[in-house]
């Protein structure tokens, strides 16, 4: 099993998204790479911790490889605009990978290279190692199959 972390605006769809990947055995929604600990939904949106909503994947590399992940994970952000993901505007909707494994940075570095060539405009995306990480609180784990007509800014 392998994991990875990734930030594309409100996590409620990048979970949904990303949890219909075959292969993917387990998605949660979180918080990470901020300034503080133990951080609430309202801390992260209006305290300016510097937090992304994140979701982290937990996949099966057996059934799906990382370069298939990221494929399809920069088909559901806009890459080149900072701090911002649909009508969601704020540091929390950045976009960002966030590793686990120093073994997957030439993959994550060579999908973002590949993926520059669609845009004029500099991809802006982190892509840092995963400093620290905390589970959001459990209304927002799986909303979207929980609240099927809530908000999201991707079309699934």
């Amino acid at each position: 099993m392998k994991k990875i972390v990734l930030a594309g605006g409100c996590f409620w769809g990048v979970e949904e998204f990303l949890s219909r990947i075959p292969g993917v055995i387990n998605t949660e929604v979180g918080y990470a790479n901020g300034r503080t600990e133990n951080p609430t939904y309202e801390d992260v949106c209006y305290k300016n911790t510097y937090f992304a909503e994140v979701c982290k994947v937990e996949y099966d590399e057996n059934k799906v490889t990382l370069e298939t992940l990221l494929k399809e994970y920069w088909s559901i952000v806009d890459p080149t605009t900072l701090n911002r993901q649909g009508p969601d505007v704020g540091s929390q909707y950045r976009t960002g990978i966030y590793y686990t494994s120093e073994e997957d940075l030439p993959t994550i570095i060579k999908s973002k290279e590949e993926n520059q060539k669609n845009y004029d405009k500099k991809i802006v995306t982190e892509i840092t190692p995963l400093v620290n990480y905390y589970k959001a609180e459990e209304y927002h784990q799986k909303y979207l199959k929980k609240n099927p007509n809530g908000y999201c800014h991707i079309k699934l």
